[in-house]
């Protein structure tokens, strides 16, 4: 919302500064909104009046140490009228009176100064109406000093006190006072404890490490207990968003509030503040030293690893589905390996199984890839033997900031729930992340349990929340048990039983070759796909496109099933990379497209000359393509079916183009071929991908991705078109599954 004392703050900014430029920024837009942008420009503005060379954004400590030597309080004599009217523009941005803007610091400014240190709660600390410069680098941010956004009074008291407690302290900042929990309340209340414990400047860092450890150890308190300690520690309980009275005495209320949580968080239940709950309060992991029931890990189980595991007390692993890297990479046995679910059912325990290929940013995650990832791991779950009532865990393996989760891991999660719905939720889904990726995804109805990533505890996700509410499983510490051939390197789980896994399997439906499609499927198949081209934006009418649904499911893949099953046995790679492919194409297929293709044939009976390169046929395949595909086919020796061709002739580009528009046999055939072609690195094509694997019927995720991107071309928009691709695949994949199991 505009305000027109920001909107001169601006304007002075602009005017004194020579619209940026002496600051070293961008004009600002003179538009009454508050932000980091203003923000940031004041920062500079301070630093050029204190003579600061090279400045930047930051309100660092050479900002502060010059400004302490400088000007130590601003308010009193001696200050320039610019300073001052740095801080008027400040308290207009944060919501205060700031005067006239004029360099005169009058009693509006100084009444102004006395509320907001009030609301930062160092008014006891720095009383007056003076501007010290921990004060001022509060100011100049956009830390809120009120609550907002239905904060809570007793947490903003916590951050109240801190502030006033600490912040004589030379690491300490004032922090945000709006009643929310946050990384940087995490962080000062680590700090705050160290202090606590008497560590000395420079030794006190925000870090839970030994001595922070060692010094808890020594303050354990119970009922009766009081003073700072029990300060910290309801202030601890509070951002941990437990209902407790902030205070200095340790009551029968407490203790039943700590018994709350310790059960809660599966600590012993002793009603006390002792180290291991200290711990669960200051950090994500907690007390690392916890004995935990569940694991999980990238290595195979086997006997002698399951005897281990359960001599540590591990009784539920966790395993992966797949292995999204060719071959395995580092990590070979990642997925479950052969014959692994019996060995861990024989030895008494049990499995849970978890999703993981691609994962490590945001643009991995989107609702195409979510469907594409719901439906891999119902058939990767069914591959290795999972039952019905599985509960899969999909990774969300990197630190997403809170607008990522809803632009991109919500969507996600949304089309996980879609695959999972339309398969007719034989699996359940769980989520694996930070504390808030697992809180949104599970408070949006998309996960019905939790395994928290809390070994990360640096991330921002986990750094100031609490752990979700409907947690299965709680990531603490790695750590490698047993000895000899019993050896094996785990993440170590506190399990709250919320799921156990499954204790026996179905027998693996292991690698087979692809079959024609069973009668019994079809018609679902049918029915999927086109689900899921809506999902994308494609109207089973065909829309402003030329083919409806059902005529391009028809030609692309069951009028043609045997062709297919053939191609797909002949160069040893899945029925899916065919029909996804094949059927993607025509449904892109428009009345322009149709149009070109007259204009192109037309040419050549009337000129001799083929004088547009366009893409044709069922499969949409271009001249060039085509004859770089066969004739890489007849050097390696795929196929003998076609002629040489000569890509600079006219006649032989116009017979290759024309026989994918005639053919939907060339067409399809031409599809297994280009992308053996691509496959193998495109020779002599336009893409300098390096060469896949040789075919196999178990290709990883990342060598279907590459398949059925390269098929498009290289970079954008076949990047991202190839993930949407993906969603298709293993909805096709899917009954070509049931068909070679039936």
């Amino acid at each position: 919302m505009a305000d027109e004392m920001v909107r001169r703050a601006q304007t002075f900014l602009n005017a004194t500064y020579d619209d940026g430029a002496k600051l070293g920024i961008s004009r600002l837009v003179e538009n009454g909104e508050t932000g980091w942008t203003v923000m940031f420009a004041l920062t500079r503005a301070l630093q050029y009046e204190l003579g600061i060379s090279g400045l930047s954004d930051n309100f660092g400590p050479g900002t502060l140490s010059t400004l302490q030597s400088k000007y130590p309080r601003i308010g009193a004599s001696g200050v320039p009228a610019n300073i001052i009217r740095i801080v008027q523009a400040g308290l207009y941005c944060k919501g205060y009176d700031g005067g006239e803007i004029d360099g005169k610091y009058n009693d509006r400014v100084r009444d102004s100064v006395i509320k907001l240190k009030k609301d930062m709660g160092v008014d006891f600390a720095f009383p007056g109406g003076e501007v010290v410069p921990k004060v001022l680098k509060g100011l100049l941010n956009m830390d809120p000093y009120v609550t907002v956004n239905n904060g809570s009074a007793q947490i903003r008291a916590v951050q109240q006190w801190m502030n006033g407690a600490f912040i004589n302290r030379r690491d300490f900042f004032i922090i945000a006072c709006d009643g929310h929990h946050s990384r940087t309340v995490a962080q000062a209340m680590l700090y705050a404890v160290q202090y606590t414990i008497g560590m000395a400047d420079g030794v006190a860092n925000g870090v839970f490490g030994p001595g922070t450890q060692a010094g808890l150890k020594e303050h354990t308190l119970s009922v009766g207990s009081s003073g700072t300690w029990v300060q910290l520690f309801t202030g601890g309980m509070l951002l941990n968003q437990r209902s407790v009275s902030f205070g200095g005495t340790f009551t029968a209320a407490h203790a039943d509030a700590v018994r709350s949580f310790q059960s809660f968080v599966k600590l012993p239940v002793t009603g006390k503040g002792d180290f291991s709950t200290w711990a669960s309060l200051l950090v994500s992991y907690g007390d690392q030293t916890r004995k935990g029931t569940a694991s999980d890990g990238v290595t195979r189980i086997t006997p002698d690893r399951a005897k281990a595991l359960k001599a540590e007390g591990i009784t539920v692993v966790g395993r992966y589905l797949t292995n999204p890297i060719p071959g395995g990479g580092k990590v070979p046995e990642k997925e479950i390996q052969t014959g692994e679910l019996q060995t861990i059912a024989d030895q008494g325990m049990r499995c849970f199984p978890i999703y993981q290929t691609f994962g490590r940013g945001a643009e991995d995650f989107s609702y195409p890839l979510g469907r594409a990832a719901g439906q891999a791991a119902i058939n990767a779950a069914l591959d290795h033997g999972f039952k019905p009532g599985a509960r899969i865990f999909f990774a969300v393996d990197f630190d997403a900031y809170d607008y990522e989760v809803t632009d991109n891991v919500l969507p996600h999660f949304k089309g996980i729930e879609d695959a999972m719905r339309d398969d007719g939720n034989r699996y359940g889904v769980g989520v694996y992340g930070p504390r808030n990726v697992c809180t949104r995804v599970s408070e949006a109805g998309h996960a019905s349990a939790s395994f928290v990533s809390d070994m990360s505890s640096g991330f921002s996700g986990n750094f100031g929340y609490p752990l979700p509410e409907n947690w299965a499983y709680d990531q603490i510490v790695t750590k490698t048990v047993g000895s000899g051939s019993g050896s094996i390197n785990i993440d170590v789980n506190i399990a709250s039983g919320r799921d156990t896994g499954q204790g026996s399997f179905n027998p693996p439906r292991g690698v087979k070759q692809d079959t024609l499609l069973h009668p019994d499927v079809t018609t679902a198949m049918q029915t999927d796909v086109g689900k899921y081209m809506e999902s994308l934006g494609f109207p089973l009418d065909g829309g402003t496109r030329s083919w409806q649904h059902w005529k391009c499911f028809e030609r692309t893949v069951t009028a043609h099933d045997e062709l297919i099953t053939n191609l797909s046995r002949r160069y040893n790679m899945r029925k899916a990379l065919i029909q996804t492919t094949a059927y993607w194409e025509m449904r892109h297929i428009t009345p322009q497209d149709e149009a070109a293709w007259l204009a192109v044939i037309t040419a050549f009976n009337t000129t001799r000359q083929y004088i547009r390169e366009t893409s044709t046929g069922i499969a949409k395949q271009r001249a060039g393509t085509l004859i770089g595909a066969w004739n890489h086919a007849l050097d390696k020796g795929y196929s003998s079916d076609q002629p040489r061709r000569d890509a600079s002739k006219d006649e032989d580009k116009y017979n290759a183009w024309k026989q994918a528009y005639d053919s939907e046999t060339f067409a399809l055939t031409s599809v297994a071929i280009i992308h053996m072609w691509d496959i193998d690195g495109k020779p002599g094509g336009d893409d300098d991908s390096p060469a896949l694997r040789k075919p196999t019927l178990g290709y990883t995720d990342t060598e279907i991705y590459e398949v059925l991107r390269r098929y498009q071309g290289p970079g954008e928009p076949a990047m991202t078109e190839a993930k949407k691709r993906m969603g298709l695949y293993y909805v096709m994949e899917k009954y070509n599954s049931i068909s070679r199991n039936y």
